[in-house]
């Protein structure tokens, strides 16, 4: 048995790197995982380089044995989530801890009890995990789904890591799933019947955004956004300094047929964003963009050609939910972007999500045209 790891809180930037590093190695063999660019991810945890640390914070744990990193973890507590209702999955009391990777569950084990300590010290009595740092960002453990890379903003992990959180007193909180169709295929012809009649529609318009407009349109988005979800289990909304840090990361890979807005009567009450999936791109750069990584990039970016694409987010009024209306506007909003991933972008495999797995509506949608869940993600919980 290997003696037991050492674990220390880090706060430097040469303790940050090696943070960042250790799953390169721990990975280097799985064929499915996808090594993100360090750079972006050194700005993950960086508190001077990432908006949801406005509202947040957060201590990083190095795991080491013989003068190797062999285990990390993070704690946090996001203060707005603290404001939150119990029964939406946060609420006051509530923090969590992510980033969780180890060579052995020994060591697993002990970064977990160590968040735990960090977060009890702090006033907590419950905590969520894994979720990386924000639940806008990675949130859950893969437990299904190990045989395909993930796709862009989403999360990939070894199987037994299950087990260890498991063992740890942690139960699910909550499922996530992705949904996974073959968008060169045309829906089923009800589907194509619901959108041909929405066209007949006079009152309603499904509209491309205006890149060149970008914080007016994310603003849109945004209000939507923040009405439609704010009643869905983990929901904690976006601030500013987020919002400006979301422009500027995904802004390369917003392409105006990708993204939809419906309107009805003229006013916006839908949403739907489709991105590429920029995993195909940076999977072959190892993390790095030189020495040639960052020409590799830009190319790409210019007309990316891709396999695969991902809805992350999309949302229909409060007002208008449970309502055939909102199901017409969605499936007007899937095929338009369908086609133009098809004929512009080369794709031909879609991923929707995460969906919560009681999300009645969505799910609904995802059966109806065609889609399979292809990777399921839990949040476990557990009283400190």
């Amino acid at each position: 048995m290997p003696s037991p790891a050492a674990i220390r809180p880090i706060d430097s930037k040469a303790d940050r790197k090696k943070f960042v590093d250790l799953p390169f190695r721990l990975y280097k063999d799985d064929p499915n995982w996808v090594p993100p660019l360090k750079g972006e991810a050194l700005g993950l945890i960086t508190p001077e380089k990432n908006g949801w640390f406005s509202h947040a914070k957060a201590q990083l744990f190095l795991a080491e044995r013989d003068g190797r990193v062999v285990g990390r973890i993070s704690a946090h507590i996001d203060t707005l989530a603290l404001t939150m209702p119990a029964d939406k999955g946060f609420g006051s009391g509530c923090g969590q801890w992510g980033y969780l990777d180890a060579e052995d569950e020994e060591t697993a084990q002990a970064l977990i009890a160590t968040a735990e300590g960090w977060l009890r010290d702090q006033g907590m009595n419950r905590a969520l995990g894994p979720v990386s740092m924000s639940i806008w960002e990675e949130p859950g453990l893969l437990v299904q789904g190990y045989d395909h890379p993930p796709t862009i903003m989403m999360g990939h992990a070894k199987p037994e890591y299950k087990g260890w959180i498991e063992r740890a007193g942690y139960h699910p909180a909550k499922t996530l799933q992705t949904y996974e169709l073959n968008v060169a295929k045309e829906f089923p012809p009800l589907i194509g019947r619901i959108v041909a009649a929405g066209e007949r529609n006079a009152r309603i318009n499904i509209r491309e955004v205006d890149k060149s407009k970008f914080d007016e349109e994310a603003a849109i988005i945004l209000s939507i956004l923040n009405d439609a979800w704010s009643d869905n289990w983990g929901f904690v909304p976006l601030t500013p300094p987020e919002i400006a840090d979301v422009g500027v990361k995904l802004k390369p890979i917003v392409f105006n047929d990708l993204i939809r807005i419906a309107e009805l009567d003229g006013k916006p009450v839908a949403f739907m964003i489709t991105l590429p999936d920029l995993n195909e791109a940076i999977k072959p750069l190892n993390g790095s963009l030189l020495p040639f990584g960052w020409a590799k990039l830009l190319l790409w970016l210019r007309k990316p050609k891709v396999k695969t694409m991902r809805v992350p987010l999309m949302g229909v009024v409060k007002e208008l939910q449970s309502s055939r209306l909102a199901s017409q506007l969605a499936f007007m909003m899937i095929e338009y972007i369908r086609r133009a991933a098809v004929a512009n972008y080369g794709a031909s495999r879609g991923e929707i999500g995460w969906v919560l797995d009681d999300n009645q509506g969505m799910n609904a949608i995802a059966d109806a045209i065609d889609s399979h869940v292809n990777k399921v993600y839990v949040i476990y919980e557990k009283a400190l």
